[in-house]
């Protein structure tokens, strides 16, 4: 190839691909002004006795990571396990490669195809054509070429990037609505499965403190003290303590079972809860803020925002379908009817075909279109509205619970503690002689349903923390 050829082709690309993005810099599109839409969230959090105890004295979400969120080091280690091996999060990070890919793709429509082509033909035409003798006609060619390209007079090709960038944007904050999910299920069930493993060891201290209690009442009765009644009473208390053992033994390898999913592999038994769940040093106090902040931060509020500015471009893209579409084909280079001087001096050849297509009848097939996109955005805008109005109200249940839950959690310890003293003077009155066996039987069982919900307002206690954590936004920094 020659030196001029190559210069004159370049030169050629260059004006070329030059007029292409001026061409593009100066469109505008035909989507609608984007409004964010007004929603029926009030400018603070609700007040009322139910929040009275939302001191400003807690961390903000914003100002830690959720490793700072959580004390011990065994439920980081599991977390940590599910962010690095949760099936669901893999695919959640591969829709967000996809939707990249995808805008990639979109965004090739801003620039012009060129393709270099070599071609040769060899034609031969027999004599009752040619009115002679027949012929063989040879040829070359070498050009570089530009392929139909659209010049984006009116916005379609910009407000479909703007689209596939706001789709990109919005999964991207899908993924990270995920990831917070994520967070907030693993340590639900590593709590869980310590409130299960404490109901258990309750259970199983239970059941052999009844199953020594009834090897003595029957004892007594057997040197004619007690009665069969005292035997058969003390004889129910054992039996119940035994279904529950067996209950939250069951409970208790389903939670860990839970565990391994969410983390994808065995949790191992170094990592998981020992003893009685201990509310007061789970994890550290948070507090709210004000509304505006929390719904700039949550993923999914987010998300849905990116959509309905994607469905607004979209708009924009269907009205631009109505007006002429202005393309461009054209090709530079030599051709010649012997290969061995295809690039000399003459042999120069060149198209340029601009081509203008105006929709005349379509039997309403753009109008459609029309109409389906603006009823896309109508729906995107509820949709952001409703993901606005569910955020306020998660966090506004979770204030209300982290407001009741200390008052709650300090009565049931005193309902604990008062039975636990009803239990110990109604065995020894029974013990002394003075009362049947069924008082005994009545404030165990009071004491045992007490201690029960002592774990289970504790678990509900540090839930709600990672709830109020999750409907705050969460935070990114320690993720990886």
């Amino acid at each position: 190839m020659s030196k001029a050829f190559k210069a004159q082709s370049g030169m050629a690309l260059k004006r070329l691909s030059m007029a292409s993005v001026v061409l593009l810099s100066a469109c505008s599109t035909l989507a609608p002004t984007y409004q964010q839409p007004e929603t029926a969230v009030t400018p603070n959090w609700p007040a009322g006795k139910a929040y009275a105890i939302d001191q400003p004295s807690g961390v903000a979400v914003s100002q830690i990571t959720w490793k700072d969120l959580f004390k011990e080091d065994s439920i980081k280690q599991v977390i940590g396990m599910a962010l690095q091996n949760n099936r669901d999060l893999k695919v959640s990070v591969l829709n967000v490669e996809r939707a990249q890919a995808l805008l990639g793709a979109q965004r090739a429509a801003y620039f012009p195809t060129i393709s270099a082509d070599g071609a040769g033909s060899r034609q031969k035409l027999p004599a009752s054509v040619t009115n002679g003798r027949s012929t063989a006609n040879t040829q070359y060619s070498g050009t570089v070429g530009l392929a139909t390209y659209e010049l984006d007079f009116f916005g379609k090709v910009r407000s479909l990037n703007d689209a596939a960038l706001n789709t990109y944007l919005s999964t991207e904050q899908a993924q990270h609505s995920f990831q917070l999910a994520l967070i907030a299920d693993t340590a639900f069930a590593w709590y869980t499965l310590s409130a299960d493993r404490a109901r258990l060891a309750l259970a199983q201290d239970t059941l052999k403190n009844q199953q020594t209690a009834l090897d003595l009442i029957e004892k007594r009765f057997k040197l004619g003290v007690g009665t069969e009644l005292d035997v058969n009473q003390a004889r129910t208390t054992v039996e119940s303590a035994r279904a529950d053992v067996a209950r939250y033994t069951r409970l208790a390898a389903q939670d860990l079972n839970a565990l391994n999913l969410l983390t994808a592999q065995p949790v191992p038994e170094k990592w998981l809860p020992k003893g009685e769940l201990d509310d007061s040093t789970a994890m550290i106090d948070l507090k709210a803020g004000l509304p505006s902040d929390v719904l700039l931060r949550r993923p999914d509020v987010k998300a849905a925002e990116y959509q309905l500015k994607a469905a607004n471009a979209k708009i924009g893209a269907a009205r631009a379908a109505f007006f002429p579409s202005i393309t461009l084909t054209g090709s530079y280079g030599s051709a010649s009817n012997q290969l061995s001087n295809l690039f000399e001096a003459g042999t120069e050849t060149w198209t340029f075909i601009p081509k203008i297509s105006l929709p005349i009848f379509d039997g309403g097939r753009l109008q459609a279109y029309l109409d389906v996109s603006k009823i896309d955005q109508k729906i995107a805008v509820t949709n952001y509205q409703k993901a606005v109005e569910t955020a306020f109200r998660e966090v506004a249940d979770a204030l209300a619970a982290k407001g009741t839950l200390n008052t709650e959690l300090q009565a049931q310890q005193n309902l604990v503690d008062a039975s636990a003293a009803s239990y110990k003077l109604s065995k020894a009155r029974f013990e002394g002689g003075v009362d049947s066996y069924l008082q005994v039987l009545t404030a165990q069982q009071a004491l045992y349903t007490a201690q029960q919900n002592l774990i289970a307002t504790r678990l509900l206690k540090t839930s709600n923390l990672v709830t109020l954590y999750k409907v705050l936004g969460g935070s990114w920094g320690a993720n990886s």
